[in-house]
């Protein structure tokens, strides 16, 4: 077991390449926590079973440990270890991963995984990655990896090894570098209940495409409890107070645009909301560190994967 430290690796970026990969895994079973670069963002991974490990990822992000982990797994055959699947979750499964889908089901009774994990929950969020360097991870570790973004909680999540790294500063773990994420936002999550599933995230998978699946709409979300990342009211904050919907911007506020609102930067000129949602993550890193006091965000249109876009940028500017 280890201590509070992270035992192998500590302090390095390193080019994602088939050495990275057997490093990583060796780290991992040895209880280190490694930040893996995944299609949506950069996550702070450790294994699912152990106990300490999991506490190094609370401790490390300085994360509230009420606030449940996303375990990873390489396919569902491996997720039907850790949680009971009925004929929705199947589906679910089967259309959307690998990829950047998160199901929250009831946990297996004898889940191998650390009671941190769960925060005590009857329920597990399960997620098999489609990202190429955390599946090689998964497969050569043969863990399960608990794996939440890899920055300081609260903070802006990472889409670039160097963002993980301006995070964690002197406490920065072992980063396997693959470039920029894909996806730019954190997996949509689904909690399937007895009598219907419910959104507890919006993400890249939208809501109409789940209830085109499952054939009826989400049922409302009116539990207070945390039973998945990105629930907190604030979240995903720059350091700098954020204005949302902002035509203009003021001399002391770092404008990031959209469409033909040109700004300091542009998430897609060509209003393009994939696009968006790919660049967003770094476009508020690239404002944070600007000598502006505040950031502006134009207008983005609630549809699609603009309805998640909209929702990170509520829970940053909180």
């Amino acid at each position: 077991m280890m201590t509070g430290s992270n035992p192998q690796g500590h302090g390095r970026v390193i080019k994602a390449d088939a050495d990275a990969i057997t490093e990583a895994a060796t780290a991992l079973q040895a209880g280190a926590v490694v930040a893996i670069p995944t299609e949506t963002v950069y996550g702070l991974a450790a294994d699912a079973s152990n106990a300490e490990a999991v506490a190094n990822i609370y401790r490390t992000k300085g994360r509230p440990d009420f606030n449940p982990l996303i375990v990873h797994v390489p396919d569902h055959a491996a997720a039907e270890r850790l949680a009971q699947f009925d004929d929705r979750a199947s589906m679910l499964a089967f259309r959307f991963w690998p990829g950047p889908l998160t199901l929250v089901l009831p946990l297996q009774p004898d889940a191998p995984v650390a009671k941190a994990v769960t925060a005590g929950l009857p329920t597990i969020a399960l997620r098999c990655p489609a990202h190429p360097v955390m599946q090689a991870v998964l497969r050569q570790s043969g863990l399960f990896l608990a794996a939440p973004s890899a920055n300081r909680s609260g903070g802006i999540s990472p889409t670039r090894a160097e963002h993980v790294a301006r995070s964690f500063g002197e406490a920065m773990p072992l980063v396997l570098d693959a470039g920029a994420c894909a996806a730019g936002l954190e997996s949509t999550i689904v909690a399937v209940r007895e009598n219907g599933w419910q959104l507890l995230r919006p993400g890249p998978v939208t809501a109409a495409e789940i209830a085109h699946l499952l054939g009826e709409p989400p049922l409302p979300v009116t539990e207070a409890r945390i039973e998945a990342p990105g629930q907190l009211a604030s979240h995903y904050a720059p350091s700098k107070p954020v204005r949302l919907n902002a035509l203009e911007a003021t001399p002391d506020e770092w404008h990031i645009g959209f469409g033909g609102i040109s700004g300091d930067d542009n998430l897609s000129t060509d209003g393009d909301l994939a696009e968006a949602a790919a660049r967003l993550f770094d476009a508020l890193h690239k404002a944070d560190a600007s000598d502006k006091g505040g950031i502006a965000i134009a207008p983005i249109p609630s549809e699609d994967i603009g309805v998640a876009i909209n929702d990170r940028l509520r829970r940053a500017a909180a």
